[in-house]
C-alpha cells in the first residue's frame, strides 16, 4: 500500500522507464515501503534454500490476506462476508502447505537450464517494455503486475538452483547470481509502473498468480521439489486454495481505499476522475 502511494505521486510514463526507480526512490512513502518488501523478499530466499518452490510462493501469495487486513485497520475498509471467507480459505491453504511440504535441497540444475533461466531476464524486460508502450490503464496495470510477479518467481527459482556449498567467489561468477539480482530489478521497476496505471488491487492479484504458478511448475520440473509421502492430494487442495484465496482477496478489496491523488504539482493520474470523488484528506493525511 505503501509503494502506491509513493508510485501514484509521479507522472506515469508511456513505456516501461528504467529510470523510475531513481524516481520513485525520492518518495518516502514508497522507500518505507520497499524496505518492507525487501526484507520479506530476502526471508523468502532463505527459505527457498530448503523448501519447495510450491509452499513459499504461495505464501508470498497470501500477502493479499496481509493487505486485506492492514486496509481494514488503517483505511476503514470493513471486509465483507466474501473476504472473510477468502481469509479463512487462505489460512487452511497455508497450513495444509505447511504440512505438505516435504524440505529437501534442490536438484542441480544442468547447464542449458541455466542459460534459459537467464535468457529468460531480457525476455521478461522486452515484454514489460511493450506491454507499457501499446497497453493502457487498467489492462497494462495487469499485464506489468503480471510480469512483476514472473520477474520475483525468477528470484526464487534462481536461489533455490544456488548450490548452497558455494563459496562466496563461485557465488559472486555464478550467472544465476546476476541473473536473480536482474531479475529483482526488474521486478521493481515493473511492480512500481504497475502501480502508476491501475489500482493495488489488481496488480496484487497478476502479480502473485504469476509468482506462485511459474515457479511451482518449474520447481517440481527442474529443482525435484517434493510433497511428503501420501500428502499430494492435500498439497494440492492446500495450493490450489492458498492461491485462489490469495487472488480473490485482492480482487475484492475496494480499489478506492487504496487511491490516493497526486501530491507533486503538475502528476497526472490514469484514476483522476476517481481520485476527485474521494475525500480531500488523502495524500498528506498518509
Amino acid at each position: 500500500m505503501l509503494q502506491s502511494v509513493g508510485a501514484r505521486r509521479l507522472v506515469t510514463a508511456g513505456a516501461l522507464d528504467p529510470r523510475l526507480l531513481p524516481r520513485l526512490a525520492r518518495q518516502l512513502p514508497y522507500l518505507i515501503g520497499l524496505a518492507l518488501d525487501l526484507g520479506g523478499w530476502l526471508l523468502s530466499l532463505v527459505a527457498v534454500r530448503s523448501l519447495p518452490l510450491f509452499a513459499v510462493q504461495a505464501t508470498l501469495a497470501g500477502s493479499a490476506g496481509v493487505t486485506a487486513v492492514l486496509a481494514a485497520v488503517f483505511l476503514r475498509s470493513r471486509p465483507g462476508p466474501a473476504q472473510l471467507r477468502a481469509l479463512a480459505a487462505l489460512g487452511v491453504g497455508l497450513i495444509l502447505l505447511a504440512f505438505t511440504a516435504q524440505p529437501a535441497p534442490p536438484h542441480p540444475v544442468g547447464t542449458i537450464a541455466t542459460i534459459v533461466i537467464v535468457l529468460f531476464v531480457p525476455v521478461l524486460a522486452a515484454a514489460g517494455a511493450s506491454a507499457g508502450r501499446s497497453l493502457r490503464g487498467e489492462r497494462s496495470a495487469v499485464a506489468l503486475g503480471a510480469l512483476s510477479g514472473l520477474a520475483f518467481g525468477g528470484t526464487a527459482l534462481c536461489a533455490r538452483a544456488l548450490d548452497a556449498d558455494h563459496t562466496l567467489g563461485a557465488v559472486l561468477t555464478d550467472p544465476l547470481s546476476w541473473a536473480l539480482l536482474a531479475y529483482g530489478l526488474l521486478g521493481m521497476s515493473a511492480f512500481g509502473a504497475a502501480l502508476q496505471r491501475g489500482s493495488v488491487t489488481l496488480v496484487t492479484a497478476s502479480q502473485g498468480a504469476a509468482e506462485t504458478l511459474v515457479p511451482a511448475a518449474m520447481g517440481f520440473a527442474l529443482l525435484g521439489d517434493q510433497v511428503r509421502p501420501g500428502y499430494l492430494p492435500l498439497a494440492v487442495i492446500g495450493f490450489v486454495a492458498a492461491v485462489a484465496a490469495a487472488v480473490k482477496l485482492a480482487i475484492l478489496t475496494p480499489p478506492g481505499t487504496l487511491r490516493t491523488r497526486p501530491c507533486l504539482p503538475g502528476a497526472q493520474s490514469p484514476h483522476a476522475a476517481t481520485i476527485r470523488r474521494m475525500p480531500s484528506a488523502s495524500c498528506s493525511a498518509i
